[in-house]
């Protein structure tokens, strides 16, 4: 029987950890070819050269995209998005895949929805039905009302796909493929990610209590993201506690929030931050699971943190309304607020593991399900 392929495409540092799983399970199926894409910020060295580690994990891509204009504001995310819709339809045009899987939110992400829709490719859509605000929510339900199958993380979100007019028989709760790997690795930490990954600043002893910070811009408070950042580390140089810093991502107001690490780091020069562009899946599940909380706003303070219990204290608005666990306490940008917030979850220490955002076989079941579900471009308001 003809190998179903199945092309995904990765659009990010974010994406590829919340994809690898499916990667892998889909390239072991009998059933299935995979097919590759690797675009936008995981080819760029300022993000880590994600596209590295993705060879290094031995996924060669079928076909790259450069889709990043410099900027980081509204207008280059437009166009950057417009980029990435001239690129791909060539390449699915090339690889012709029998579906085009995609994940969550991504501004990029819209892109590759439209490109597979308009030429009749059944989409697959990872992570979608989830609460945040922003763009990205916005981006999210679009692909979702694009998308011909929906592998959402939880049954609530699953809830909340259906009730947008998506044919339940084409709703999958999957789990999140990122809890795979967390679940089928060793969680102790290596003492060697200063010599495997460089960045910038003095080695820290990690045998000792320490702090991971990863804040994003909000692409809705773009303007603001100097400030934003300004409060965290303020708050983290005041409580002089030893920290693993993670470069922010490509959306409107990285640079701006680039800017205020690089300001802070030059006036203060703590000896205590160590700041990364990025790391490997499973060095940063690692880098996660034993710290003594996760400071900012990234999602996976929420999803991987909660499947961890690892205290998590959430910053601002870009996960309002995300399903979340005990572990997470929310704080505005105000850094006497996340001082007391990160005293207040050491004090409390490791939360017990809640399993949110699936049990880690995530990745078997979306490829299982690729490999043999209908595949039908016929879209149509279920109620």
């Amino acid at each position: 029987m003809k190998k179903r392929k199945i092309c995904v495409v990765v659009l990010g540092r974010a994406n590829y950890g919340r994809i690898k799983s499916v990667l892998q399970a889909i390239k072991e199926h009998p059933d299935t070819e995979l097919q590759l894409v690797v675009g936008a910020s995981a080819l760029l060295e300022r993000y880590g050269t994600v596209v590295d580690l993705i060879r290094q994990d031995g996924f060669e891509p079928n076909a790259t995209v450069h889709m990043i204009i410099e900027g980081e504001n509204p207008t280059t995310m437009a166009k950057s998005t417009g980029l990435g819709l001239l690129e791909l339809p060539t390449i699915f045009m090339n690889l012709e895949p029998d579906v085009v899987s995609t994940i969550a939110d991504r501004f990029e992400t819209i892109a590759t929805a439209i490109a597979a829709t308009y030429m009749n490719i059944p989409l697959a859509h990872v992570q979608g039905g989830e609460i945040t605000g922003s763009i990205d929510e916005s981006v999210r339900h679009a692909v979702t009302k694009l998308a011909h199958i929906h592998f959402p993380a939880t049954k609530l979100s699953g809830e909340r796909i259906i009730k947008m007019g998506e044919d339940p028989r084409r709703v999958f709760v999957t789990g999140d493929p990122a809890m795979d790997i967390i679940a089928n690795i060793s969680l102790e930490l290596e003492d060697d990610i200063f010599e495997k990954y460089g960045g910038v600043g003095p080695m820290l002893d990690l045998n000792e209590p320490y702090l991971l910070a990863v804040q994003h811009p909000v692409t809705t408070e773009y303007d603001d993201a100097f400030r934003q950042i300004n409060e965290t580390l303020m708050a983290i140089y005041e409580l002089k506690l030893q920290t693993i810093w993670l470069w922010p991502n490509v959306d409107a107001g990285s640079d701006k929030v680039s800017k205020g690490i690089r300001v802070f780091r030059e006036k203060y020069d703590p000896d205590f931050i160590h700041f990364f562009k990025n790391f490997s899946v499973e060095d940063y599940a690692r880098v996660m699971h034993n710290s003594t909380c996760v400071v900012g706003n990234s999602s996976s303070a929420i999803r991987e943190g909660s499947f961890l219990g690892v205290p998590a204290a959430n910053i601002g608005t870009r996960q309002s309304g995300r399903e979340r666990g005990k572990n997470v306490m929310d704080v505005d940008y105000d850094r006497e607020e996340i001082k007391d917030a990160i005293l207040r979850q050491i004090d409390n220490g490791k939360y017990e593991r809640q399993y949110i955002y699936g049990d880690g076989k995530a990745g078997k079941r979306i490829a299982d399900i690729l490999a043999k579900c209908d595949l039908s471009i016929r879209k149509n308001l279920s109620f």
